[in-house]
């Protein structure tokens, strides 16, 4: 065998020998393609006892509770939701790139439907301790945060500096509206992030949770007149049939969502993969993603 025979046969036979990634790279694959791979373990059920369902006539609008970041105020929303506070009430505000906002607006305090037995005065409830919390961090740099990324699935700021974290506000956010006083909320006023992400609102009012599923019925609504998008005449609010928690709500009839877990490889390869889009369409990957662009999939239990 000739030396040049000799050495084709070599380079061949190492070249079969490396594995596939080192002689190519390796295929990209969407966000939607490495969830349809996902193992079930790497999902998770909404815990009954921290979901609200909020009954529109359109449809269901689902929401999750964030008893870690706002006990209190999740409490007297538990009371509310059990009691059937905002049964029958509206959503009287729908501010364009901003929020929709429901509850009792009757200004006229002995006009207001009682609150039952729920508190009337609550803590102000911006932020707390970030020991103890499973912070799954995201690499991307933050213009409101040292460090951001999810907690139990929400969307969250930390800094180091101080030991605190909060939630952000980011699309479909559920808060507390208050007046000027921090402490001046009582959860039985609500609003929904319907807009572009008012981050600066983070830290300055309390956040008890957000919309996992039915933010399509909430994004529609028409919009109310300038300059804060109050309806100035009640026949243009939504109504609302109810306000549940899923936990009283008899089991047949609850919507058995699931939430792909934020610690899982799954949320963090499909959170890359829309990072560093290479599909056909994208010339340049952003290399960078925002906070409140990685969304939570959500999904019915297969089968």
């Amino acid at each position: 065998m000739s030396l040049r025979t000799t050495l084709l046969a070599s380079a061949v036979a190492l070249a079969a020998a490396l594995p596939l990634s080192a002689a190519e790279p390796a295929k990209y694959r969407s966000a939607q393609e490495i969830l349809d791979a996902s193992p079930a373990g790497d999902w998770r059920t909404l815990d009954p006892a921290n979901t609200l369902y909020m009954e529109l006539e359109s449809g269901r609008v689902i929401i999750e509770l964030a008893p870690a970041f706002a006990p209190e105020h999740v409490g007297n929303i538990r009371t509310l939701a059990h009691e059937g506070f905002w049964n029958g009430l509206n959503i009287y505000r729908s501010q364009d790139n901003w929020v929709v906002q429901f509850g009792d607006p009757t200004e006229e305090e002995a006009r207001r439907k009682s609150i039952g037995t729920a508190k009337a005065k609550l803590p102000a409830e911006f932020e707390r301790k970030a020991e103890g919390l499973r912070f799954d961090r995201l690499p991307d740099a933050d213009g409101w945060a040292p460090q951001v990324g999810f907690v139990d699935g929400f969307q969250a700021g930390r800094d180091p500096a101080t030991g605190q974290a909060w939630m952000a506000h980011c699309y479909g956010t559920l808060g507390a509206g208050r007046d000027t006083a921090p402490d001046s909320s009582n959860a039985t006023e609500l609003y929904v992030v319907i807009g572009q992400s008012p981050r600066q609102l983070d830290r300055n009012i309390t956040v008890v949770g957000r919309v996992v599923k039915g933010m399509e019925l909430l994004s529609v609504i028409k919009r109310g007149p300038d300059p804060m998008g109050m309806y100035d005449k009640p026949a243009d609010y939504t109504p609302i049939k109810a306000i549940r928690l899923a936990s009283d709500v008899p089991e047949a009839e609850r919507t058995p969502l699931q939430l792909l877990r934020t610690d899982s490889k799954t949320f963090a390869d499909a959170t890359e993969a829309r990072r560093n889009r290479r599909d056909a369409w994208y010339v340049r990957p952003a290399g960078h993603i925002d906070l409140c662009n990685v969304p939570l999939p959500v999904r019915l239990p297969k089968g």
